[in-house]
């Protein structure tokens, strides 16, 4: 995806997680063990300040203060991050910068960032009831992310094994695929760029026999050998 369209994404997608900080902070949030709104909104920005200093001092041990536990101070700490992070990522996608995997550059923050934003986002919408559509073309991308650069790092971390074999994922609704693992695929994944974005990320129930997820839509539908599909994406591969 074009990287100034992710950087315009990234902007929507933090106004929409910032919105959310009018509601509930205390409302559970389900798929991010004991954390609330509030313990969201912390993850959330301090990310944004680790980022931004991640391209300005070029390194990843920035430790930022703890978020503010008051609603209206904790919006407004909230937005500032948001205006740093996207002040910082508004310098040439080329430019040199720590990173956890390639490419060394703004141009990775730009998608890591934008694609972290958008499943908070969902968390957070999710948390008040009020979840909204993933965009397609995003969700495919985010899907992407997570096959070339999130399922790397969580094997280099040792919290997931290397695929013994390839799985097929097919976007019903933009066409794209993805192959992730050795050799032909024994098993395809078929389902909607955001309902497979969130089944890769724990968001949604990947059984096909199961009800309908109400917030990710139709649960994605396995064909070929399930059993074989389900050990290679169930990692699991996203943080």
């Amino acid at each position: 995806m074009d990287l100034d369209l992710l950087l315009d994404h990234l902007r929507r997608e933090l106004d929409a997680f910032r919105a959310c900080l009018d509601g509930d902070l205390s409302a559970p949030v389900e798929h991010c063990g004991d954390w609330t709104l509030r313990d969201l909104a912390a993850h959330l920005g301090e990310g944004n300040l680790w980022a931004a200093t991640a391209v300005t001092e070029r390194h990843g041990d920035h430790r930022p203060p703890a978020a503010p536990c008051e609603p209206a101070a904790l919006a407004r700490w909230f937005e500032e991050t948001a205006e740093v992070l996207t002040a910082t990522l508004g310098a040439e996608p080329s430019t040199p910068a720590w990173t956890f995997h390639p490419p060394h550059t703004v141009g990775f923050w730009r998608r890591r960032r934008c694609l972290e934003t958008l499943v908070h986002r969902w968390d957070a919408e999710h948390a008040l009831g009020t979840p909204r559509p993933l965009d397609a073309e995003l969700a495919g991308e985010g899907v992407a992310e997570v096959l070339d650069t999130m399922a790397p790092r969580q094997v280099a971390r040792g919290r997931a094994t290397p695929p013994d074999h390839a799985v097929r994922l097919t976007a019903t609704d933009t066409g794209a695929s993805w192959t992730y693992g050795p050799g032909e695929p024994v098993a395809v994944l078929s389902g909607t760029a955001e309902s497979l974005l969130l089944t890769l990320w724990g968001r949604a129930p990947d059984d096909p026999s199961g009800p309908d997820d109400p917030d990710g839509g139709a649960a994605p539908v396995w064909e070929g050998d399930e059993e074989a599909g389900r050990r290679v994406l169930g990692g699991p591969l996203a943080p």
